[in-house]
């Protein structure tokens, strides 16, 4: 009887591993499938048709009526074709600013930064990320690998106008994690500073966050998941999750950084900015917007914004 009892028990502990060993590979697929392809996300907000309502109206139309040149390069890895927008400025200058934009997001739809920039006497380069908008890629990095690639943009930036360039990085949401992350390797002396706004502070706190947002995952669940997605995404790709860490990057840099983010943030949580500020080692400003959500710094206070970035750069470029 003993050896039935413990035989049964040996199969109901083999079901339950299993169906939760089953589970957990499950949940890791769908996450795997919504965080890292490319592809409609139900959980972002609709791209909305230009209207003269807009805050932002007359930047982005400047930006669609504006000619553009072309340029592409080979990935850091030279496994990709990335694609890139390029507005010289009004005047000869040496200035350049590449713009990165957000998750699942492309060089058009920054044309209101690109807009910002040009009128204060900038080049700009608007490169799409691997896997969005033009550039080729299967996989999203959420600004990792990316990092590189922003690091060969500026060689390239450099080649072209020479050595005397001035290049500064400004991202949004994962183009600003991409900026801070890039911000602690080795860069050409040619970037001058980075500029930030809404970015979070690691690639597994924002999806942590994020799993717990929209799915209500208690941590017992969401942290194995995101350790699965991390293990998935070093046998396929070659690296953690837990390395692409904007505070431990930050650490590395010491070139000066302007931090922007929304008080109203609900996609990367404000407390984040206060991190990545308190890591950065550079010469660095803060500037915590009034009544912005998620991105939403710009086109609420216009004005503000574009003084702000042009004071900030008027001390270091």
């Amino acid at each position: 009887m003993q050896k039935k009892h413990r035989k049964k028990c040996y199969i109901w502990l083999i079901t339950i591993i299993t169906m939760f060993f089953t589970l957990y590979l499950g949940a890791g697929y769908y996450f795997y499938q919504v965080a890292f392809v490319p592809g409609h996300k139900s959980f972002l907000k609709k791209h909305k048709a230009l209207s003269k309502s807009d805050p932002l109206y007359k930047e982005k139309l400047w930006y669609l009526n504006s000619k553009k040149q072309q340029y592409s390069i080979k990935s850091a890895d030279n496994k990709l074709r990335l694609v890139a927008n390029y507005l010289p400025a009004s005047s000869k200058s040496f200035k350049t600013v590449v713009i990165l934009h957000g998750y699942m997001g492309n060089k058009d739809k920054m044309g209101q930064y690109a807009a910002l920039f040009h009128q204060l006497g900038y080049n700009v380069l608007l490169p799409d990320a691997r896997s969005h908008g033009a550039s080729q890629g299967h996989f999203i990095g959420y600004g990792w690998p990316e990092r590189n690639d922003v690091k060969k943009w500026s060689q390239y930036i450099i080649k072209k106008q020479g050595s005397n360039s001035k290049i500064v990085i400004f991202g949004l949401s994962m183009g600003a994690a991409t900026a801070m992350m890039t911000s602690g390797e080795k860069l050409p002396t040619q970037v001058k500073a980075i500029i930030e706004d809404c970015g979070y502070t690691s690639i597994e706190d924002e999806l942590n966050y994020e799993a717990n947002k929209l799915y209500k995952l208690p941590s017992m669940v969401e942290v194995p998941i995101v350790k699965l997605l991390s293990l998935s995404v070093k046998i396929k790709y070659g690296y953690f999750l837990s390395e692409g860490n904007c505070i431990k990057q930050l650490e590395k840099n010491h070139r000066p950084f302007l931090f922007i983010h929304g008080e109203k943030d609900k996609f990367v949580p404000m407390y984040m900015v206060y991190k990545n500020y308190r890591a950065c080692r550079g010469p660095k400003e803060l500037w915590v917007t009034k009544n912005a959500a998620h991105a939403e710094s710009f086109p609420k206070h216009p004005k503000i914004y574009k003084n702000k970035i042009a004071q900030f750069l008027n001390k270091y470029v």
